[in-house]
């Protein structure tokens, strides 16, 4: 057997080159910006020159990716013309685990979601672990004693997520992003849909009965349906109502009042509670939420105005419910976009002000109905929104967009935006 492994630039895929050498594997690394690999791989494995050659498949019988290879371009579209596997490193990583384990996706919350069940369930006295797309790659955990495994999984991990079935499943919401990976949206929804493609009849999937491209895509699913709603507790499922949440009957008392939020400790909630845990670790979560860093992040100032970072909501379905959560803002939204229509930013009630920037600023304000300013970077939109911004006002940062044009990641941009909001503050005092 000879086995490619995509993207090795991070540590999952060469947890799964190590596993792919104790198959028996011949291995073959392959990134565009791959270094030399570490000591202990170095006389085992072929590594390919970092330009890429369909002749490189000759002789591969699987192919092992990173999730940042999109399923349009080569190498990815090369071994599906011909006809080799292609697995993502957590599948491949799950094949090597007895441990059984909880899926969550959605467009948006699954990382929340995700860190609150795997809390639940350690308070609980549950020996589990969150994993995926958070925290340890899966391939990293083959020789770990756990109970149970909590994986965030993204559509890039579904696409070709082979044949794992979860015990439980989570999917949160459905909303378009990531197009310029998957090409469309019924692409992207197709692999979201693979999570629970083949979970078995006594395993149980929690949807989101108030989404309806969700409802629509679990009608296929030949598992057991918990449905859960924001708004209501819907028959047989869980949900939140007049901001409390109920699970199983029982309810329990937050102390956010995010509609999203609850939303979501209501799902962490059930599937918790689907694979072991307590009342009474499900209350000790709930109690002592608090959103996690770049996630609605109020920045502590003493200007009079309330900052908040939501520097993780980089799709414009993100950016929707955080101005709903805090109405009425300032918003600052822009960065990269990932083939998604903007449109819809410019367009939300509960905005009083929009200050775009970045590379998408111009599109997201050409259509925009509110009071819109165009800047080039996020230093420019922080001054622009303090010099319209007076005390009582909230300005957030829900970009709706990718931070690649200006940063390497959300939390850099969250980072460079707490401190450009706590140095202002102070040097207007």
């Amino acid at each position: 057997m000879k086995y490619l492994i995509l993207g090795t630039n991070l540590s999952g895929l060469l947890d799964a080159a190590r596993l792919s050498l104790s198959d028996g594997a011949e291995v073959v690394l392959y990134d565009s910006e791959f270094p030399d690999p570490p000591q202990d791989l170095e006389a085992e494995v072929t590594v390919l020159p970092r330009e890429w050659r369909s002749e490189y498949l000759f002789g591969v019988d699987r192919v092992v990716t990173s999730p940042w290879f999109s399923e349009l371009v080569p190498p990815i579209s090369d071994a599906l013309a011909a006809g080799i596997d292609v697995i993502t490193e957590a599948a491949f990583g799950l094949e090597h685990i007895e441990t059984p384990f909880i899926g969550i996706t959605g467009t948006n919350g699954k990382t929340t979601v995700t860190e609150a069940t795997t809390q639940m369930l350690v308070a609980s006295g549950v020996n589990a672990l969150a994993a995926g797309n958070v925290g340890t790659a899966v391939s990293g955990l083959a020789d770990t004693d756990l109970d149970i495994l909590v994986l965030e999984l993204s559509s890039y991990q579904l696409r070709f997520f082979g044949r794992s079935t979860p015990q439980a499943a989570g999917w949160l919401n459905m909303a378009p992003d990531h197009l310029d990976w998957h090409g469309t949206f019924e692409a992207y929804v197709d692999a979201k849909a693979k999570m629970f493609a083949e979970m078995a009849p006594d395993a149980v999937l929690v949807y989101n009965i108030d989404d309806p491209v969700v409802v629509a895509a679990v009608e296929t699913a030949g598992c057991r349906l918990l449905p859960c709603s924001a708004f209501r507790v819907p028959e047989g499922g869980s949900g939140v109502e007049d901001g409390r949440i109920v699970i199983n009957g029982d309810e329990f008392e937050a102390t956010t009042r995010d509609p999203s939020y609850l939303f979501n400790l209501a799902v962490a909630g059930t599937l918790a509670r689907t694979a072991g845990a307590t009342r009474e670790g499900v209350l000790t979560t709930i109690g002592g939420f608090t959103p996690g860093s770049h996630r609605r992040q109020v920045i502590d100032t003493t200007d009079g105005i309330l900052w908040i970072d939501d520097s993780k909501a980089t799709n414009p379905h993100a950016t929707e419910a955080a101005v709903h959560a805090y109405a009425p803002v300032i918003l600052l939204a822009g960065g990269r976009n990932k083939g998604l229509d903007l449109s819809t930013i410019g367009m939300l009630d509960g905005v009083t002000a929009l200050v775009a920037f970045g590379e998408s600023g111009a599109e997201i304000a050409e259509d925009s109905r509110l009071p819109s300013t165009v800047v080039r970077t996020l230093d420019e939109a922080v001054a622009t929104a303090r010099s319209i911004a007076r005390e009582g006002d909230t300005v957030l940062l829900a970009p709706g967009c990718a931070s690649f044009d200006e940063f390497s990641s959300y939390a850099e941009r969250g980072d460079v935006f707490q401190s450009l909001v706590t140095n202002t503050a102070e040097a207007r005092l």
